[in-house]
């Protein structure tokens, strides 16, 4: 399905379209990345702390990390203060980066079992369907947050996988 070689372009496009998400995100003041929008989870600043957090939670599945100390519920205001946000953020992304390089093929071939607090169930899915989750789910919130941008006048540049990432 998925190869070691697709986690770890997938880690470098993550980690590109965030840097250009925060830095479109930066050159707003705090009320404009704050203002609700109408998305999803609200406002820009909203958005970026679910998506830290939905990394976090699932890294912490898959490769041991500390595991985010709220739920789904509280994702949205993990971190309060923008800078700190984005200094988190890149931080993760270096993170991911690192663990897409040792991604195993066994690894992917295989099944993880955990409790969603999200389902409040144990569940058992394939391990590429999960990375495949994550990649997705970041994907799908960062188009969010573009829109937001781009509705406040901020632009991000490209946002295509061939053009972002040499491949």
């Amino acid at each position: 399905m998925i190869s070691p070689a697709w986690v770890a372009m997938m880690a470098a496009y993550n980690a590109e379209m965030n840097r250009r998400l925060y830095a479109a995100a930066a050159r707003l003041d705090d009320t404009a990345r704050r203002q609700d929008r109408g998305a999803f989870f609200g406002s820009i600043h909203a958005t970026l702390n679910h998506l830290l957090w939905a990394d976090r939670i699932w890294m912490a599945r898959f490769d041991g990390w500390p595991k985010p100390a709220v739920g789904i519920a509280g994702s949205v205001t993990l971190i309060e203060d923008f800078a700190e946000l984005a200094d988190q953020r890149a931080a993760t992304d270096v993170a991911l980066l690192a663990w897409a390089e040792r991604v195993d093929p066994a690894w992917l071939a295989g099944e993880l079992s955990w409790f969603s607090g999200a389902l409040q169930r144990d569940l058992t899915r394939p391990v590429a369907v999960l990375v495949t989750q994550m990649f997705n789910h970041q994907t799908h919130h960062r188009g969010q947050v573009h829109a937001m941008l781009t509705a406040a006048g901020e632009s991000t540049g490209d946002t295509d996988l061939f053009a972002v990432i040499d491949a």
